[in-house]
């Protein structure tokens, strides 16, 4: 077994992704697309049609998945269609030069640059949000 993806909820489909791809290169699988009709509503449980783009890391693994409604509803903060979720966490390895790219993509700081391991092992971590304010961690280990 092994993670597939992981989904988020963007007020701004289009923007989100377009921070993604420039702070953290990821590559579009799958260019966003119209998602609706019976079968999948059967599944999700949602009575509306959404847009969903699909980016994946140059090395491969697990993809995001980027779904935006044109006419959102967010009625229940867990909901299959409430924006956000606690953070992404991304492995990096330069902490500084990622920091700068996230922030010059439209991204915002959250913290310092830590240490979360110890002085033997460090691990290097530092918080950001993404431009629709969805937290992000950076760590370098």
């Amino acid at each position: 077994m092994r993670l597939s993806h992981v989904n988020l909820v963007a007020r701004d489909g289009e923007g989100l992704t377009a921070f993604y791809v420039a702070a953290f290169g990821l590559q579009v699988l799958r260019a966003r697309r119209l998602v609706d009709g019976p079968v999948f509503f059967r599944g999700m449980g949602l009575a509306r049609a959404f847009h969903s783009t699909w980016l994946g890391f140059p090395e491969g693994g697990p993809f995001l998945e980027i779904f935006d409604f044109d006419a959102p509803v967010w009625t229940t903060p867990q909901g299959p269609d409430a924006p956000g979720l606690r953070h992404l966490a991304f492995r990096v390895t330069d902490l500084a030069a990622t920091r700068e790219r996230v922030l010059a993509a439209g991204g915002s700081a959250q913290g310092a640059i830590t240490n979360l391991g110890s002085e033997a092992a460090p691990i290097l971590a530092v918080y950001l949000r993404d431009p629709e304010g969805n937290l992000l961690e950076l760590e370098q280990a």
